[in-house]
C-alpha cells in the first residue's frame, strides 16, 4: 500500500499504535494489580480504585481538550507531537517506578498524565492527516489508524494483563512500557513537518471560553456537528459493550476469563476489518453510504447478539476451546465479529467527513471538541449500564437495549441530514446491483464550476453518475420525475433541478436556468441530458440547445461523459417485462467514461453530441 512507503503517513501511524498500546498496557496492568495485589488504595477498595482508574483516564479529556485543540492549530504539528511523545517516556518513567516499588498512587497519576498525553496528541493525529495526504487519500489514513488503535487496544490489553502474572512480570512491564515510549518517540521524529494554520491564535487557559467557542466551531457546519455525535454515539455503544464481555462470559454463558481476551480480540480485529473494508468499499473516497450500511449492520447483528446470548446460557462452553467447539459459542463468536466489522464501515466516514468539512484554519479544535462529546459519551454509557443492572435487566436485555437505541440515534441523525440515507441508495445501486467501472475521472476538476453532459439511458442514471464522481452534482431533470412525496424530497435533498419544456410550462424552464446559471456561479457541477428524455432505442438521440443558451450566460467548460452497459438493464426503457430485463449476473458491469473539457467558446451542439457519441461507442 503506498501509504505505507514514505514519511507522510507511515511515522504517524507507528507513533499512534505505540501510543495506544502503552496506554491499555499501563491501564490493564494496573486494573488487574489493584484487583487482585493490593487490599485499597486511598482508602478505597480495590473495585472502587477501578472505577476511579476509568475516571482519571477520562478527566482530562475535559480539562483540557480545549487547549489541545488551539495548540494544534497554533504550532507546528510535527513539533508538537514529539514534545508529547517526550512527555510520553516521563510518563512512562513514573509508571515503572511506582510499578516495582508497589505505588499505586503513582500509577495513578501515571494514568491521568496518559490520559493527558492522549487528550493532547488525539487533536494533532486527525488534523494533520488532511495536511499530508491528498483527499483521495483520507479515507485510506483514517481505516488504517483505526485498524492500527483497534489492534494496539487490543495487544497492549493483553500484554498488560499476561505479563502482571509472570514472575518478574513487574520488571518485565516497566520495561516494556518505557521501551514502547522510546520506539514511539523515535518514529515520531520521522513525522514531515506540518506547518501551523492559525500561528497568531493566542492561547486561552481558562478552559471554558476555548471549549464554547470549538463546540460553537464544530455547530457552524451542520455536517460536522452530526458526524461528531455519530462519533460520540459509536465510542458510548462499545464502551458499553465492551464493558458487558466479562459479566456476559461469567453470569451468562458461565465461561472463563480467556473468553473475554477472545471476546475482546474478536471485536478488535473486526473493527480493523471493517475499517480498512471501507477503502475498498468506498472506492477510496468519502462516501457516506457506508454509514447508514454500518449502521444497519450492527444493530442486526446486536439483535442476534442478545438472542443468541440468551439461548447460550450456560450451553456455549467453559473455555476458549469449548467456545469454538460448540455451536452456540461459534455463532456468537461470528456475530461478534461482524458486529465490529459494520462498526467499522461506520466509523471511518465519519472521521473523514469531520476532518474534509472543518474549516482548515479550525480543524483541530473541532476535533477537541469531538474528543470531549466522546468522553461525555463514554461516562453516559458507564451510567446507563448501571442502571441499566441496577433495574436487574439481563446482559442479554441490555444489548437488546442498545440494539434499539442504535436504530433510534441513526434515524433521528438521517432525518437531520438525509444526505446520509440518499447516499446509502446511490452506493447500494451502484454496488449492490451494478458493478461500476469509471474511465476518465481525472477529467473532472476538484474544484471550480463545470457543466456535465451525458447520454440518457435509464431511470437511475443521475444515481450511477452521482456514485462515480467525487464531487457533489446538480441533476437537471424533467419536473414530471418530482410527481409523488417520496420522489420530490429525495429530489429536493439531492439537489435536483426541475425543468420543463416552454410549451408546458416557462416559468419552469426560467427558473431552472436561473438557478442553473447560480449554481455555476457558486463553483459547482452541472449535470445535464442533453437529449431531454430517455432513449428509447438505446441509440443516441438530438441534443436540444439548452447547453448553449446557459453557456451564454454562464460559459465554463462543458465535459462530456456516457454511460455504457445500463441499455438492456431493469431500469431502462427496453423490454416491458422484468424478468427480460433483469441482470444476467448479479453484478451487472457497466462503465461511466469521461473525456476532456471543451472550452466554452469551442462548445457546439454537434461537437458535443459527437464526443458524447464516441465515448458511448467505446471509440
Amino acid at each position: 500500500m503506498n501509504l505505507f512507503r514514505g514519511r507522510r503517513f507511515l511515522p504517524l501511524f507507528w507513533t499512534q499504535f505505540f501510543g495506544a498500546f502503552n496506554d491499555n498496557f499501563l491501564k490493564n496492568a494496573l486494573v488487574i494489580l489493584v484487583t487482585y495485589r493490593s487490599s485499597s488504595v486511598f482508602g478505597l477498595p480495590p473495585s472502587e480504585v477501578v472505577v476511579l482508574a476509568g475516571g482519571i483516564f477520562i478527566l482530562p479529556f475535559f480539562l483540557f481538550s480545549a487547549l489541545a485543540g488551539q495548540i494544534a492549530d497554533k504550532f507546528e504539528k510535527a513539533q508538537v507531537i514529539h514534545w508529547i511523545k517526550t512527555a510520553e517516556i516521563c510518563i512512562m518513567l513514573i509508571a515503572s517506578y511506582g510499578l516495582i516499588e508497589g505505588k499505586f498512587e503513582l500509577l495513578l497519576l501515571a494514568l491521568f498524565l496518559m490520559g493527558l498525553h492522549s487528550t493532547f496528541f488525539g487533536p494533532i493525529k486527525y488534523s494533520i492527516l488532511p495536511q499530508h495526504l491528498p483527499e483521495l487519500e483520507l479515507v485510506s489514513g483514517n481505516a488504517m489508524i483505526e485498524a492500527g488503535t483497534f489492534i494496539a487496544i487490543l495487544l497492549g490489553t493483553i500484554a498488560g494483563g499476561v505479563l502482571v502474572g509472570v514472575e518478574h512480570g513487574t520488571v518485565i512491564l516497566s520495561c516494556g512500557l518505557v521501551s514502547c515510549a522510546v520506539i514511539g518517540f523515535t518514529v515520531s521524529l520521522f513525522i514531515p513537518k506540518a506547518l501551523p494554520v492559525e500561528p497568531k491564535l493566542e492561547l486561552q487557559f481558562n478552559p471554558v471560553p476555548p471549549t464554547i467557542e470549538m463546540f460553537t466551531f464544530a455547530r457552524k457546519t451542520k455536517s460536522v456537528f452530526l458526524s461528531i455525535l455519530g462519533i460520540s454515539w459509536f465510542w458510548l455503544f462499545g464502551a458499553a459493550l465492551l464493558s458487558l464481555f466479562a459479566p456476559l462470559c461469567k453470569e451468562v454463558l458461565k465461561a472463563d476469563e480467556r473468553v473475554v481476551t477472545l471476546f475482546l480480540a474478536v471485536f478488535s480485529v473486526g473493527v480493523a476489518v471493517g475499517s480498512v473494508g471501507c477503502e475498498r468499499l468506498s472506492r477510496k473516497r468519502l462516501e457516506l453510504g457506508l454509514v447508514p450500511f454500518g449502521s444497519i449492520g450492527i444493530s442486526i447483528f446486536a439483535i442476534l447478539m442478545s438472542w443468541l446470548s440468551s439461548s447460550a446460557a450456560g450451553r456455549a462452553g467453559h473455555s476458549v476451546s469449548e467456545v469454538l467447539s460448540t455451536g452456540f459459542g461459534r455463532a456468537i463468536v461470528v456475530d461478534l465479529f461482524f458486529l465490529a466489522v459494520f462498526s467499522g464501515f461506520f466509523i471511518v466516514p465519519l472521521y473523514t467527513m469531520m476532518q474534509e468539512r472543518s474549516e482548515a484554519k479550525q480543524r483541530s479544535r473541532v476535533i477537541a471538541a469531538n474528543n470531549v462529546l466522546n468522553a461525555l459519551f463514554m461516562v453516559i454509557s458507564s451510567i446507563a449500564i448501571t442502571l441499566l443492572l441496577h433495574f436487574r435487566l439481563t446482559i442479554p436485555e441490555i444489548i437488546l437495549v442498545l440494539a434499539i437505541l442504535n436504530v433510534a440515534v441513526a434515524l433521528y441523525i438521517y432525518s437531520l441530514l438525509p444526505e446520509f440515507l440518499l447516499r446509502f441508495l446511490i452506493w447500494t445501486l451502484a454496488i449492490g446491483i451494478y458493478r461500476l467501472r469509471v474511465r476518465g475521472d481525472d477529467n473532472i476538476p476538484r474544484e471550480g464550476p463545470a457543466i456535465l453532459i451525458c447520454n440518457h439511458v435509464s431511470f437511475v442514471d443521475w444515481m450511477i453518475i452521482a456514485a462515480a464522481i467525487r464531487r457533489p452534482i446538480r441533476f437537471v431533470m424533467d419536473h414530471r420525475y418530482f410527481k409523488g412525496f417520496i420522489r420530490r424530497h429525495l429530489f429536493n435533498k439531492a439537489g435536483v433541478i426541475p425543468i420543463a419544456p416552454a410549451r408546458e410550462n416557462q416559468a419552469i424552464l426560467d427558473r431552472a436556468f436561473e438557478r442553473m446559471a447560480e449554481e455555476l456561479r457558486r463553483g459547482e457541477l452541472i449535470c445535464i441530458f442533453p437529449e431531454g428524455h430517455i432513449t428509447d432505442n438505446g441509440e443516441l438521440g438530438v441534443f436540444k440547445p439548452g447547453v448553449l443558451k446557459l453557456l451564454g450566460k454562464t460559459p465554463v467548460p462543458v465535459i462530456p461523459m456516457a454511460l455504457n452497459g445500463l441499455w438492456g438493464s431493469l431500469f431502462s426503457r427496453k423490454d416491458k417485462s422484468l424478468i427480460k430485463k433483469r441482470p444476467r449476473r448479479f453484478w451487472q458491469i457497466i462503465e461511466l467514461v469521461i473525456t476532456a473539457p471543451i472550452p466554452p467558446e469551442q462548445a457546439t451542439i454537434e461537437l458535443m453530441r459527437q464526443k458524447v457519441e464516441s465515448l458511448s461507442k467505446g471509440l
